[in-house]
């Protein structure tokens, strides 16, 4: 306690010195509004914000929707402020002579120096236990694993039958039951009848699970109540429910109270839910959504069959224009061949017409150097020789080359096409026939084969 009054007497003499203020008799001479100012300050740095219990009297609400009141014992009280945006939230009335816990900040009202509390939240008494024995709870079964994501299971995507578990006199079910008419209107729903409030509410709502998993008739289970204080809602913090919920083996979405309400149920659930409502529409899909979302596929692959139909399309009239007649074929090779031919002629020629004009030259030469005419004409036979090896050797390239490109051709000629089995298929106008849809069924047709031909009669037709 020593320790904790020096620190606050230091957090005062900060408070001063800020604010410029020597503790030199009366030199310096404090206004009210500086003293309640610094007050103020000493007062909320010195207590944090805090639990204070007493009793409720002078309740006073104002027009602007502000509560006024004094927190009483039977040796002292104190003033108290409660704002609209804090208290609008309350889901009880609060009245004179009630025995109240609240959460608070200590503070000054510095315009009439009033030392009050600005309470954040306010609870009945006795609520205390409950919140210790909640948080004991969620934490012996969070610390077991009843609250691991991984342990939860998924609801099912699109559910044939959907159970109800809650008062079938209550609001809630009348809420579920009207959202899941409006979404998913021919939705199997089983109701299984239970008390949400009382003593033995959770050991009937543990049957009713039991019953559940035990017919298997359902693909989810619906928990639910309406809204109500914590105590109106203590049979959802049940440990033997939670243990319940845990061991179903069907998926249970938690849809209790309203969305600021947490229950040890919410964390076992597998979905939790703010409100009855929202587990309705979260554990069947919208049917209206659905039917937009088909149309949309619909649409969707309507519009990529089309798209794909015109690519074929287009790479069929792309494939048609490479396509190239065979006879056409065959005349361009034999154009090239021809090609070719005149090609080694004009190669052999110049040749032929280099080497001699290389004998001329060397013949000049030697009639101008009077050389040896023997080694000369040896020379020359010898030259010659190898000319005409040469030469021999490019006509024996040049052959086999036109040997080989002969054989390609060869392997262009439709009747081999013909000796392999293959047959071309006519009207009997000629006309050669490439597509089903040129004949109907009764034509004649004729086939030509490799050796011979013959009339057929069509009789059927397909892809």
């Amino acid at each position: 306690m020593t320790q904790k009054l020096h620190l606050r007497c230091e957090s005062l003499q900060d408070i001063t010195t800020n604010s410029s203020i020597q503790a030199d008799g009366c030199h310096n001479i404090l206004s009210v509004s500086e003293l309640n100012k610094n007050a103020k300050i000493f007062l909320e740095r010195a207590f944090s914000i805090l639990w204070v219990g007493g009793e409720i009297s002078n309740l006073k609400r104002y027009n602007s929707g502000h509560w006024y009141f004094s927190l009483k014992d039977t040796d002292a009280q104190i003033r108290c402020v409660m704002f609209h945006h804090k208290n609008q939230y309350l889901e009880w009335k609060l009245e004179d002579g009630m025995q109240v816990e609240i959460r608070a900040l200590v503070t000054l009202y510095e315009e009439r120096g009033d030392f009050q509390l600005n309470v954040e939240t306010i609870r009945r008494a006795g609520l205390g236990e409950l919140f210790k024995a909640f948080e004991k709870l969620k934490f012996k079964l969070e610390k077991e694993g009843l609250f691991d994501s991984a342990r939860k299971k998924l609801l099912p995507p699109f559910p044939k039958q959907i159970g109800i578990i809650t008062s079938p006199s209550g609001a809630a079910l009348r809420d579920v039951l009207s959202t899941l008419q409006k979404r998913m209107p021919y939705l199997s729903i089983i109701i299984y009848p239970v008390p949400v409030q009382g003593d033995s509410a959770a050991i009937k709502i543990v049957k009713a699970i039991q019953i559940a998993q035990e017919r298997n008739e359902c693909d989810a289970l619906i928990l639910c109540r309406g809204g109500g204080s914590i105590e109106d809602l203590w049979t959802f913090n049940e440990e033997i429910l939670a243990r319940a919920i845990f061991s179903c083996t069907i998926p249970i979405i938690s849809g209790i109270g309203h969305e600021t309400d947490f229950t040890i149920a919410d964390f076992v659930s597998d979905v939790r839910a703010p409100t009855p409502t929202a587990a309705s529409q979260l554990v069947c899909p919208d049917r209206q959504e659905l039917l937009r979302y088909i149309a949309i596929l619909r649409d969707r692959i309507q519009r990529s069959m089309q798209q794909n139909i015109e690519n074929r399309m287009q790479s069929v009239d792309i494939l048609l224009h490479r396509l190239i007649n065979p006879s056409e074929r065959i005349n361009s090779r034999l154009q090239h061949l021809d090609y070719l031919y005149k090609r080694i002629a004009s190669i052999q020629s110049r040749y032929l017409e280099n080497k001699c004009w290389y004998l001329r030259e060397l013949n000049q030469r030697l009639l101008t150097a009077g050389p040896d005419i023997n080694r000369l004409i040896e020379k020359q036979l010898e030259l010659n020789l190898r000319l005409r090896q040469s030469i021999a050797r490019h006509i024996n390239t040049l052959v086999i080359n036109l040997q080989r490109l002969q054989t390609h051709l060869a392997h262009l000629n439709p009747q081999l096409v013909l000796e392999r089995g293959y047959s071309i298929t006519r009207l009997t106008d000629g006309t050669v026939l490439r597509d089903k849809n040129q004949i109907a069924i009764g034509d004649t047709i004729q086939v030509t084969f490799a050796k011979g031909w013959s009339k057929a009669q069509v009789s059927d037709k397909g892809e």
